[in-house]
Protein backbone atom coordinates (compact mmCIF):
# COMPACT_ATOMS: atom_id res chain seq x y z
CA UNK A 1 0.00 0.00 0.00
CA UNK A 2 1.37 3.39 -0.69
CA UNK A 3 2.13 5.56 1.71
CA UNK A 4 -0.12 8.71 1.88
CA UNK A 5 1.29 12.43 1.56
CA UNK A 6 0.78 14.58 4.85
CA UNK A 7 1.83 18.54 5.52
CA UNK A 8 2.67 20.32 7.98
CA UNK A 9 1.90 24.00 7.57
CA UNK A 10 2.84 26.37 10.28
CA UNK A 11 1.98 29.70 11.37
CA UNK A 12 4.77 31.69 9.72
CA UNK A 13 4.00 30.41 6.15
CA UNK A 14 6.47 27.34 6.29
CA UNK A 15 5.59 23.51 4.71
CA UNK A 16 6.98 20.77 5.68
CA UNK A 17 6.11 17.55 3.37
CA UNK A 18 5.95 14.03 5.01
CA UNK A 19 3.64 10.60 5.23
CA UNK A 20 0.78 10.38 7.35
CA UNK A 21 0.79 7.78 10.06
CA UNK A 22 -2.47 7.37 12.15
CA UNK A 23 -5.26 9.01 11.67
CA UNK A 24 -5.76 10.98 8.06
CA UNK A 25 -8.07 14.02 10.09
CA UNK A 26 -7.05 17.46 9.73
CA UNK A 27 -5.96 19.19 12.85
CA UNK A 28 -4.98 22.79 13.85
CA UNK A 29 -2.69 22.77 17.43
CA UNK A 30 -0.18 24.47 19.05
CA UNK A 31 3.35 22.76 18.00
CA UNK A 32 5.78 22.02 20.66
CA UNK A 33 9.03 20.13 20.33
CA UNK A 34 10.02 16.81 22.85
CA UNK A 35 13.93 16.25 23.38
CA UNK A 36 13.80 12.73 24.91
CA UNK A 37 15.84 9.97 23.45
CA UNK A 38 13.17 7.23 24.62
CA UNK A 39 9.88 7.44 26.39
CA UNK A 40 7.66 8.30 23.32
CA UNK A 41 4.79 6.23 24.87
CA UNK A 42 4.63 8.04 28.32
CA UNK A 43 5.02 11.48 26.17
CA UNK A 44 1.87 10.44 24.05
CA UNK A 45 -0.21 9.47 27.64
CA UNK A 46 0.74 12.28 29.39
CA UNK A 47 -2.75 14.69 29.64
CA UNK A 48 0.03 17.62 29.97
CA UNK A 49 0.33 17.77 25.99
CA UNK A 50 -3.50 18.34 25.25
CA UNK A 51 -3.64 20.92 23.17
CA UNK A 52 -0.44 20.66 21.45
CA UNK A 53 0.99 18.54 18.98
CA UNK A 54 4.22 17.41 19.56
CA UNK A 55 7.52 16.97 17.52
CA UNK A 56 9.99 14.31 18.61
CA UNK A 57 13.72 15.46 18.07
CA UNK A 58 14.91 12.12 18.37
CA UNK A 59 14.88 10.76 14.78
CA UNK A 60 14.24 7.27 15.15
CA UNK A 61 10.83 6.64 17.17
CA UNK A 62 8.94 3.86 17.75
CA UNK A 63 11.64 0.81 17.84
CA UNK A 64 10.27 -0.87 21.30
CA UNK A 65 6.53 -0.47 20.15
CA UNK A 66 3.75 0.19 22.05
CA UNK A 67 3.55 -1.63 26.00
CA UNK A 68 -0.03 -0.29 27.48
CA UNK A 69 1.12 -1.11 30.89
CA UNK A 70 3.57 1.64 30.22
CA UNK A 71 0.65 4.56 29.70
CA UNK A 72 0.70 7.36 32.01
CA UNK A 73 -3.03 7.44 31.55
CA UNK A 74 -5.90 5.54 30.33
CA UNK A 75 -5.23 7.34 26.50
CA UNK A 76 -2.99 9.89 24.02
CA UNK A 77 -3.88 13.20 24.60
CA UNK A 78 -1.53 15.66 21.90
CA UNK A 79 -3.54 16.55 18.97
CA UNK A 80 -1.25 15.31 16.74
CA UNK A 81 2.29 13.76 16.61
CA UNK A 82 5.84 14.50 14.35
CA UNK A 83 8.53 12.01 14.00
CA UNK A 84 11.63 12.10 11.57
CA UNK A 85 11.51 8.21 11.42
CA UNK A 86 8.94 6.20 12.25
CA UNK A 87 10.26 2.31 12.91
CA UNK A 88 7.95 0.11 10.99
CA UNK A 89 8.83 -3.28 12.48
CA UNK A 90 9.28 -2.77 16.68
CA UNK A 91 11.26 -5.17 18.54
CA UNK A 92 10.34 -5.62 21.83
CA UNK A 93 9.04 -8.47 23.97
CA UNK A 94 6.38 -6.44 25.30
CA UNK A 95 5.06 -4.99 22.14
CA UNK A 96 1.37 -5.09 21.72
CA UNK A 97 1.00 -2.77 19.02
CA UNK A 98 3.08 -0.13 16.56
CA UNK A 99 2.78 3.57 16.98
CA UNK A 100 0.77 3.65 13.45
CA UNK A 101 -1.81 1.28 14.67
CA UNK A 102 -2.18 3.53 17.92
CA UNK A 103 -2.32 6.42 16.87
CA UNK A 104 -5.00 5.33 14.36
CA UNK A 105 -7.54 3.47 17.83
CA UNK A 106 -7.19 7.01 19.47
CA UNK A 107 -8.42 9.23 15.84
CA UNK A 108 -4.74 11.23 16.34
CA UNK A 109 -2.99 12.46 12.62
CA UNK A 110 1.00 12.57 12.74
CA UNK A 111 3.32 12.90 10.01
CA UNK A 112 6.57 11.15 9.36
CA UNK A 113 9.70 11.81 6.92
CA UNK A 114 9.90 15.62 7.88
CA UNK A 115 13.22 17.29 8.88
CA UNK A 116 12.77 17.03 12.89
CA UNK A 117 15.88 19.36 12.65
CA UNK A 118 14.85 22.00 10.62
CA UNK A 119 11.11 22.19 12.50
CA UNK A 120 12.78 22.41 16.09
CA UNK A 121 15.32 25.16 14.88
CA UNK A 122 12.15 27.19 13.69
CA UNK A 123 10.64 26.67 17.23
CA UNK A 124 13.72 27.87 19.08
CA UNK A 125 14.51 30.82 16.99
CA UNK A 126 10.58 31.62 16.22
CA UNK A 127 9.28 30.80 19.44
CA UNK A 128 6.18 28.09 19.60
CA UNK A 129 3.83 28.39 16.53
CA UNK A 130 0.67 26.92 15.54
CA UNK A 131 0.67 24.43 12.70
CA UNK A 132 -1.96 22.37 10.85
CA UNK A 133 -0.94 18.37 9.95
CA UNK A 134 -2.92 17.67 6.87
CA UNK A 135 -3.57 14.84 4.03
CA UNK A 136 -5.20 17.65 1.84
CA UNK A 137 -2.67 17.98 -1.14
CA UNK A 138 -4.82 20.88 -2.00
CA UNK A 139 -5.01 23.05 0.45
CA UNK A 140 -4.96 27.09 0.49
CA UNK A 141 -2.37 28.88 2.16
CA UNK A 142 -4.23 32.08 2.35
CA UNK A 143 -7.28 30.78 3.65
CA UNK A 144 -5.26 28.58 6.56
CA UNK A 145 -2.72 30.80 8.03
CA UNK A 146 -5.62 33.31 9.32
CA UNK A 147 -6.93 30.01 11.24
CA UNK A 148 -3.72 29.35 12.57
CA UNK A 149 -2.57 32.84 14.24
CA UNK A 150 -6.18 32.77 15.83
CA UNK A 151 -6.13 29.13 17.21
CA UNK A 152 -5.51 29.30 21.26
CA UNK A 153 -5.70 25.65 23.30
CA UNK A 154 -8.82 26.53 25.58
CA UNK A 155 -10.06 24.85 29.14
CA UNK A 156 -7.85 22.00 28.74
CA UNK A 157 -7.52 21.33 32.17
CA UNK A 158 -11.21 20.42 32.08
CA UNK A 159 -10.96 17.97 29.42
CA UNK A 160 -8.30 16.31 31.16
CA UNK A 161 -9.26 15.84 34.75
CA UNK A 162 -11.35 13.01 36.22
CA UNK A 163 -14.75 12.74 36.69
CA UNK A 164 -15.10 11.83 40.31
CA UNK A 165 -13.03 11.53 43.25
CA UNK A 166 -11.77 7.84 43.46
CA UNK A 167 -9.16 6.27 45.86
CA UNK A 168 -5.84 4.10 45.58
CA UNK A 169 -3.60 2.30 47.58
CA UNK A 170 -3.42 2.02 51.37
CA UNK A 171 -1.07 3.76 53.87
CA UNK A 172 -0.74 5.54 57.29
CA UNK A 173 -0.84 8.90 55.35
CA UNK A 174 -3.76 9.96 53.09
CA UNK A 175 -3.06 12.57 50.75
CA UNK A 176 -5.51 14.64 48.32
CA UNK A 177 -4.24 14.59 44.89
CA UNK A 178 -6.14 17.20 42.81
CA UNK A 179 -5.73 15.92 39.18
CA UNK A 180 -5.13 19.17 36.62
CA UNK A 181 -3.66 16.46 34.68
CA UNK A 182 -1.92 14.07 36.42
CA UNK A 183 -0.23 11.21 35.48
CA UNK A 184 -0.74 7.97 37.16
CA UNK A 185 3.06 7.65 38.40
CA UNK A 186 2.37 10.31 40.55
CA UNK A 187 -0.36 8.41 42.57
CA UNK A 188 2.56 5.24 41.79
CA UNK A 189 5.25 7.47 43.83
CA UNK A 190 2.65 8.13 46.65
CA UNK A 191 2.08 4.72 47.20
CA UNK A 192 5.06 3.93 47.40
CA UNK A 193 6.10 5.94 50.06
CA UNK A 194 3.33 4.32 52.09
CA UNK A 195 0.29 6.99 51.15
CA UNK A 196 -3.11 6.39 50.31
CA UNK A 197 -4.47 8.22 47.87
CA UNK A 198 -7.63 10.15 46.88
CA UNK A 199 -8.06 12.08 43.60
CA UNK A 200 -9.76 14.27 43.25
CA UNK A 201 -11.30 16.89 39.87
CA UNK A 202 -9.58 19.49 39.40
CA UNK A 203 -12.74 21.73 39.93
CA UNK A 204 -13.64 20.17 44.03
CA UNK A 205 -13.73 22.84 46.11
CA UNK A 206 -11.50 23.50 48.84
CA UNK A 207 -14.01 22.72 51.61
CA UNK A 208 -14.49 18.97 50.30
CA UNK A 209 -10.96 17.89 49.90
CA UNK A 210 -10.78 19.45 53.88
CA UNK A 211 -13.56 17.90 54.83
CA UNK A 212 -11.60 14.66 54.45
CA UNK A 213 -9.02 15.44 56.63
CA UNK A 214 -5.70 14.79 54.96
CA UNK A 215 -2.98 14.44 55.89
CA UNK A 216 -1.13 15.79 52.71
CA UNK A 217 -2.29 17.70 49.20
CA UNK A 218 -0.86 17.65 46.04
CA UNK A 219 -1.32 20.08 43.09
CA UNK A 220 -0.60 18.06 39.92
CA UNK A 221 1.24 18.22 36.36
CA UNK A 222 -1.34 19.64 33.96
CA UNK A 223 -1.68 21.26 30.31
CA UNK A 224 -2.50 24.91 29.42
CA UNK A 225 -2.30 28.57 30.43
CA UNK A 226 -2.58 28.66 34.71
CA UNK A 227 -3.59 31.54 33.82
CA UNK A 228 -7.08 30.40 32.71
CA UNK A 229 -7.59 28.42 35.75
CA UNK A 230 -9.21 31.51 37.71
CA UNK A 231 -11.83 28.79 39.62
CA UNK A 232 -8.76 26.51 40.58
CA UNK A 233 -6.54 29.46 42.61
CA UNK A 234 -9.56 30.73 43.95
CA UNK A 235 -9.72 27.09 45.74
CA UNK A 236 -5.92 27.15 45.97
CA UNK A 237 -5.90 30.19 48.44
CA UNK A 238 -8.08 28.57 50.92
CA UNK A 239 -5.96 25.42 50.66
CA UNK A 240 -3.01 27.31 51.71
CA UNK A 241 -4.82 28.61 54.39
CA UNK A 242 -5.63 25.46 55.84
CA UNK A 243 -2.25 24.38 57.32
CA UNK A 244 -2.06 21.28 55.31
CA UNK A 245 1.31 20.46 53.80
CA UNK A 246 0.95 20.77 49.98
CA UNK A 247 3.57 19.53 47.53
CA UNK A 248 3.15 20.87 43.78
CA UNK A 249 4.62 19.68 40.42
CA UNK A 250 4.36 21.67 37.10
CA UNK A 251 1.35 23.56 36.35
CA UNK A 252 0.43 23.08 40.48
CA UNK A 253 3.67 24.69 41.03
CA UNK A 254 2.43 27.55 38.41
CA UNK A 255 -1.06 27.63 40.20
CA UNK A 256 0.21 28.09 43.76
CA UNK A 257 2.91 30.98 42.78
CA UNK A 258 -0.58 32.60 41.33
CA UNK A 259 -2.92 32.18 44.32
CA UNK A 260 0.42 33.76 46.48
CA UNK A 261 0.21 36.94 44.12
CA UNK A 262 3.28 36.21 41.78
CA UNK A 263 2.86 36.02 37.77
CA UNK A 264 3.54 33.88 35.06
CA UNK A 265 4.72 33.97 31.67
CA UNK A 266 4.47 31.85 28.09
CA UNK A 267 8.10 30.98 27.13
CA UNK A 268 9.69 31.17 24.14
CA UNK A 269 9.52 27.62 23.18
CA UNK A 270 9.52 25.83 26.86
CA UNK A 271 11.24 22.99 28.26
CA UNK A 272 10.02 19.55 26.82
CA UNK A 273 12.67 16.56 27.59
CA UNK A 274 14.11 13.93 30.12
CA UNK A 275 16.88 15.76 30.15
CA UNK A 276 17.01 19.31 31.70
CA UNK A 277 19.43 19.97 34.43
CA UNK A 278 18.08 21.85 37.43
CA UNK A 279 20.43 23.03 40.46
CA UNK A 280 19.04 23.17 43.70
CA UNK A 281 19.88 26.05 45.69
CA UNK A 282 20.08 24.97 48.95
CA UNK A 283 22.72 21.93 48.64
CA UNK A 284 23.91 22.79 45.58
CA UNK A 285 23.51 19.45 43.96
CA UNK A 286 22.18 19.27 40.00
CA UNK A 287 19.61 17.22 39.18
CA UNK A 288 18.66 15.81 35.55
CA UNK A 289 15.14 16.46 35.59
CA UNK A 290 12.33 15.53 32.93
CA UNK A 291 10.03 18.64 32.13
CA UNK A 292 6.80 19.30 30.22
CA UNK A 293 6.05 23.07 30.31
CA UNK A 294 5.49 26.30 27.87
CA UNK A 295 4.78 28.82 30.83
CA UNK A 296 7.11 29.79 34.01
CA UNK A 297 6.93 31.94 37.24
CA UNK A 298 8.12 35.40 37.32
CA UNK A 299 11.01 35.47 39.36
CA UNK A 300 10.68 39.53 40.47
CA UNK A 301 7.01 39.04 40.69
CA UNK A 302 7.33 36.68 43.79
CA UNK A 303 7.11 38.82 47.31
CA UNK A 304 10.31 37.98 48.54
CA UNK A 305 8.47 37.76 51.98
CA UNK A 306 6.10 35.19 50.87
CA UNK A 307 8.46 32.56 49.19
CA UNK A 308 12.07 32.01 47.98
CA UNK A 309 13.25 30.29 45.02
CA UNK A 310 14.69 26.72 45.71
CA UNK A 311 15.73 25.38 42.41
CA UNK A 312 16.91 27.14 39.17
CA UNK A 313 17.11 26.00 35.49
CA UNK A 314 20.46 25.75 34.82
CA UNK A 315 19.95 26.23 30.77
CA UNK A 316 18.36 29.59 31.40
CA UNK A 317 18.17 30.31 35.02
CA UNK A 318 14.26 30.34 35.13
CA UNK A 319 12.45 29.10 38.35
CA UNK A 320 12.59 25.40 38.86
CA UNK A 321 10.72 25.54 42.73
CA UNK A 322 9.80 27.64 45.13
CA UNK A 323 10.09 27.09 48.98
CA UNK A 324 7.08 28.87 51.03
CA UNK A 325 7.71 30.54 54.33
CA UNK A 326 5.29 30.38 57.19
CA UNK A 327 3.53 27.70 55.12
CA UNK A 328 4.00 23.93 54.69
CA UNK A 329 4.42 23.92 51.04
CA UNK A 330 6.87 23.75 48.87
CA UNK A 331 6.92 23.39 44.48
CA UNK A 332 8.71 22.35 41.62
CA UNK A 333 8.32 23.00 37.89
CA UNK A 334 10.08 19.62 36.97
CA UNK A 335 8.73 16.12 37.40
CA UNK A 336 10.22 14.16 40.12
CA UNK A 337 7.60 11.15 39.41
CA UNK A 338 9.28 11.27 35.71
CA UNK A 339 8.46 7.89 34.27
CA UNK A 340 10.52 6.46 32.13
CA UNK A 341 13.08 8.64 34.18
CA UNK A 342 15.41 10.32 35.10
CA UNK A 343 14.94 9.26 38.84
CA UNK A 344 17.44 11.73 39.95
CA UNK A 345 15.00 13.77 41.96
CA UNK A 346 12.14 11.60 43.14
CA UNK A 347 13.72 11.89 47.00
CA UNK A 348 11.65 15.07 46.93
CA UNK A 349 8.44 12.80 47.61
CA UNK A 350 10.28 11.62 51.48
CA UNK A 351 10.91 15.72 51.77
CA UNK A 352 6.55 15.79 51.73
CA UNK A 353 6.10 12.86 53.68
CA UNK A 354 8.57 14.35 56.79
CA UNK A 355 6.10 17.32 55.89
CA UNK A 356 3.37 15.39 56.61
CA UNK A 357 4.63 13.73 59.98
CA UNK A 358 5.28 16.84 61.72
Amino acid sequence: MKDMKAFLILADGTVFVGTSIGSAKEVISEIVFNTSMTGYLEVLTDPSYAGQAVVMTYPLIGNYGICMEDMESGRPWPDGFIVRELSRLPNNFRSECTIQEFLSKYDIPGIAGIDTRALTKILREKGTMNGMITTNENFDLNEILPKLQQYKPHDVVRRVTCDHPYTVGDGEKHVALIDLGAKDNMCKCLQKYGCEVTVYPAYTKAEEILQMKPDGIMLSNGPGDPKECTEIIEEIKKLCDSNVPIFAICLGHQLMALANGADTHKMKYGHRGGNHPVKDLKSGRVYISSQNHGYVVDTSSMDPGVAEVAFVNVNDGTVEGLRYFHKKIFTVQFHPEACPGPLDSEALFTEFIKMMEV
